[in-house]
């Protein structure tokens, strides 16, 4: 089996980044790729920078189906070009806050999303809404650390904790969800900061790894996105693409 994450940044390094942070929970015989976008921005924090990414990451996700690739997931939480890159492929296009926000609903009650900025907020609500779920939504909180900045581990992870608190103690939620796939593999750590503030049960779901996990499993199933909800685009003069 054959998956491909498509960073949808410039960011070379988010490459080696992501086989690092999945490899550990990838399947014996799951094959995983990394490729970034090739223009596009450092990093997405806005719906602005996201639509940059996009025609991008729809490019790369028609090559990875070239390339033999059984599953695909757009590596970000605002899930740029997935629904896009549905209509012109046949394998699944996994976005890992479609899939968190499910699989979240599924968890609990209601959950809470830890974003990046407090811009973070009307986005995510966007995504609640879109997926049917605006009802499961507890809250928005950020830690307010640039995607770029993450990579201080120990800051962010106390971050997450201060805010995964608040947003249990104060907003009610039952799930938490990491708001940025650069926050992949603090969820034990997040988790067991909330162990030791007396909240031991709640699960924290990072949305990286999920999707991931996801692909895997609709790639062993045969499964992918029904084409009457995303049929292929009619051929057409196109000017530069």
């Amino acid at each position: 089996m054959k998956i491909r994450v498509v960073d949808p940044v410039i960011t070379k390094a988010a490459e080696a980044r992501s086989l690092e942070e999945l490899s550990p929970v990838a399947r014996p015989d799951t094959e995983l790729s990394a490729v970034c976008v090739d223009k596009g921005p450092a990093s997405i924090e806005s719906t602005y920078e996201a639509a940059l990414a996009a025609p991008h990451v729809v490019a790369k996700i028609v090559e990875a189906e070239k390339d033999g690739v059984d599953a695909v997931i757009s590596n970000c939480m605002d899930d740029p070009g997935v629904e896009a890159a549905r209509e012109m492929v046949s394998i699944p296009v996994i976005g890992p806050c479609e899939t968190s926000m499910h699989i979240a609903a599924m968890l609990g009650h209601r959950f809470s999303v830890i974003g990046v900025l407090e811009a973070d907020d009307r986005p995510f609500h966007d995504h609640a809404r879109k997926a049917g779920l605006e009802g499961k939504l507890a809250s928005v909180r950020a830690v307010n650390i640039p995607v770029l900045e993450l990579k201080d581990r120990n800051r962010a992870v106390s971050a997450l904790v201060e805010q995964s608190v608040k947003a249990v103690r104060e907003d009610g939620a039952h799930v938490i969800i990491f708001g940025c796939t650069g926050m992949a593999g603090m969820a034990r750590e997040v988790e067991e900061g909330l162990k030791s503030r007396g909240i031991t049960d709640v699960p924290v779901i990072d949305p990286a790894i999920l999707a991931f996990k996801i692909a895997e499993a609709l790639a062993d199933m045969g499964l992918s996105h029904s084409k009457r909800t995303y049929p292929t685009p009619p051929k057409k003069e196109t000017v530069g693409y």
